[in-house]
């Protein structure tokens, strides 16, 4: 059931009945020189049309775009400031909220966008209402551990060749990943963070910055096969269904 495709008064009727809306968020940027711009937003969608065959829920459209200030360097990366994004998706939920939406599950493709969804949750709580954020790439960390990933590494890598091997470059997936250190004592360990004397210091930094190829992560991309990404985001999508059968019982006061 997606919203583009109702009548208004499809739509009035649905929200006479149902109080649930599902939204997804993505970004479009740099996952490495092997993957695909628009990774964040391609996976959510994916599973997207797998929950729309399983579920009645409302589908709003989708965003696609994504606050993402360290990976804009990089060609064809599209970073939306963080206060501008929370104001655009914040008129997506009001116009929602005015048409009877209650119970917003968005959907996220994209860590960059975390702290302006709480925000939003904080705000709609204060409405009678409940936000409830579902990264998915953390989720199927808890569903398998052996799926844990990082950014544009064999998770992200094995969810894309799932949906169209294609789209990824496996001759541009290289060696080991390289990191750009601080200094011989400040070791780089992450997007953002330096360990020294065996404590990690957050030094927010450019991703350039940090490693040229723009990927990060304990999982390598070149462990990413077709069925693990398969099997990660069916069970990923039927998760989602399940959550949100049980999220409908919850009352709000």
């Amino acid at each position: 059931m997606r919203l583009e495709n109702l009548t208004w008064p499809k739509a009035q009727e649905y929200f006479e009945k149902n109080d649930m809306v599902l939204i997804s968020i993505g970004s479009i940027e740099c996952h490495g020189r092997h993957m695909p711009l628009g990774t964040d937003t391609l996976i959510p969608n994916h599973l997207l049309e797998k929950i729309e065959k399983k579920s009645d829920v409302l589908i709003a459209p989708t965003i696609p775009y994504g606050s993402s200030p360290g990976l804009a360097p990089y060609p064809g990366s599209i970073d939306i400031d963080s206060e501008v994004l929370y104001q655009f998706c914040r008129q997506v939920f009001l116009s929602l909220y005015r048409h009877g939406a209650r119970k917003f599950v968005f959907l996220n493709g994209h860590g960059g966008n975390i702290k302006m969804i709480q925000r939003l949750g904080m705000e709609f709580e204060d409405k009678g209402c409940l936000v409830a954020m579902l990264n998915w790439w953390l989720m199927a960390w808890d569903m398998n551990p052996a799926w844990k990933g990082g950014h544009g590494g064999g998770e992200e890598t094995a969810a894309i060749l799932g949906i169209d091997p294609s789209l990824v470059d496996k001759s541009e997936i290289g060696g080991e990943l390289q990191f750009k250190h601080l200094s011989d004592n400040l070791k780089t360990t992450g997007f953002r963070s330096v360990e020294y004397k065996g404590v990690t210091v957050e030094i927010p930094r450019k991703t350039p910055h940090v490693t040229d190829n723009g990927w990060i992560g304990p999982d390598h991309p070149s462990t990413a096969t077709e069925e693990w990404g398969k099997e990660m985001l069916e069970t990923t999508a039927n998760y989602i269904v399940d959550f949100m059968e049980e999220f409908k019982k919850v009352k709000l006061s």
